[in-house]
């Protein structure tokens, strides 16, 4: 198969039930899950699978031209560590992840739909706290940034309301802290401020 086809072929979830084991190759027992929701051009998750060879990680976003660049370097570079999903963050955490998968769940820099009428497209909800906890490993992480001041009220108010995990703690993140998103180092060259959160399932 051809490098053209292989990224045309990238697997895509839809609004169904679909078994991750269905579409991707499942770690070895024991093996350290990371998941990079909305990954964007995937800097993010290329650089910790580049860092981390022994660390499976799954890099998802829901445009097709953000995968298709992701997909790109993972032939590229022979990144047999990093796997590629286009599809929705909700469908992939509530119908596709099992439980107890993943032993970080990073959503870094989402789109905080600042307005009134859009607000209902924010993952971050009560809700979906119970999703985060459901597919981490017991211990698991929670990896949150934001520039948006509004935003990480919301998700520091349904995190710690959930009562599903311990306080943030950055030090849960330090092996990633140097890692930047295309999109943080964008706000910051703004003059921005990120703000990341991690928060440890209890």
């Amino acid at each position: 198969m051809t490098a053209k086809k292989q990224v045309e072929g990238i697997i895509q979830l839809h609004n169904l039930y679909t078994r991750l084991e269905s579409v991707l190759p499942m770690p070895e027992p024991g093996t350290r899950v990371e998941i990079d929701l909305g990954c964007g051009d995937g800097e993010f998750a290329i650089a910790l699978a580049e860092r981390r060879s022994d660390v499976y990680v799954i890099a998802a976003d829901m445009l097709l031209g953000r995968v298709r660049k992701v997909q790109k370097r993972v032939l590229r570079d022979h990144l047999t560590n990093l796997h590629v999903l286009k599809t929705e963050s909700r469908v992939l955490i509530s119908r596709t992840i099992p439980d107890g998968f993943a032993d970080r769940v990073n959503l870094l820099c989402p789109d905080p739909w600042p307005k009134e009428k859009h607000r209902s497209h924010r993952l971050i909800t009560s809700d979906v706290m119970t999703h985060f906890a459901r597919i981490l490993k017991p211990g698991g992480v929670f990896h949150f940034s934001t520039d948006n001041t509004e935003y990480l009220e919301i998700a520091d108010h349904a995190v710690n309301a959930s009562g599903l995990f311990a306080p943030s703690d950055t030090a849960l993140i330090a092996d990633v802290a140097d890692i930047k998103t295309g999109f943080e180092l964008l706000w910051e060259s703004e003059g921005k401020t990120v703000t990341h959160r991690a928060w440890r399932k209890l």
